[in-house]
């Protein structure tokens, strides 16, 4: 097994804290009373924007391997997933008990009656066994081919992601159209890079 280089993972390390930064300072300004005429839906669209954020930095990770040939994008995949995944962990969790405080009748009828409320929990929903898989004993038990297949659904997640925002935001669509751009983008690459791998090699000689 090779070692990382110490300065590799020191800017592992100060990527993984910088990530967390943005949900420390939205904690800060909720509890500051800093966040606006209404601090809960703001706190929800940090923390949902951030999950995106992550979730095609994570998703982004292959695609640069494959454009630039660099291979220290791959080691910082699983970390920024997971934190992906806890930041929408944090999102729910806002809706769920600041929001709507536990009332379970009122969540299921959202989910059920709100669309952009649907397609979000069913993002959410999505990474869980995402997140559970993530460890190399998971890749071992399931095996690398099953594994992966199941790791596909990060794309639908995000895809579910980004329509859970643009369905929120409902009038102005920069920020949703500018993550669907580049997960579109993402997306080509690595269909262009499959499509490259599984043409013939022409034989030599």
């Amino acid at each position: 097994m090779s070692r990382i280089p110490l300065r590799l993972r020191l800017l592992k390390l100060a990527i993984g804290i910088g990530a967390l930064v943005p949900a420390a300072l939205a904690g800060w300004r909720y509890y500051a009373h800093a966040l606006g005429p209404n601090p809960i839906a703001e706190a929800e669209n940090r923390l949902g924007f951030w999950t995106l954020t992550l979730l095609l930095a994570t998703l982004a990770c292959t695609p640069i391997k494959v454009v630039t040939g660099w291979a220290f994008p791959l080691r910082l995949r699983r970390m920024l997933g997971l934190e992906a995944f806890l930041y929408a962990c944090l999102h729910f969790v806002v809706y769920f008990a600041v929001d709507q405080f536990f009332d379970f009748g009122e969540i299921w009828k959202d989910i059920l009656k709100r669309k952009f409320i649907t397609v979000g929990f069913v993002a959410f929903v999505m990474l869980i066994p995402l997140a559970v898989t993530s460890t190399n004993g998971m890749v071992k038990r399931l095996g690398f081919p099953r594994w992966k297949r199941l790791h596909r659904l990060v794309y639908l997640s995000a895809a579910c992601g980004v329509i859970h925002f643009a369905w929120r935001v409902k009038s102005d669509l920069r920020q949703p159209l500018l993550f669907a751009f580049v997960l579109a983008v993402l997306l080509l690459v690595r269909v262009g890079d499959q499509v490259r791998r599984a043409r013939p090699r022409p034989r030599v000689g």
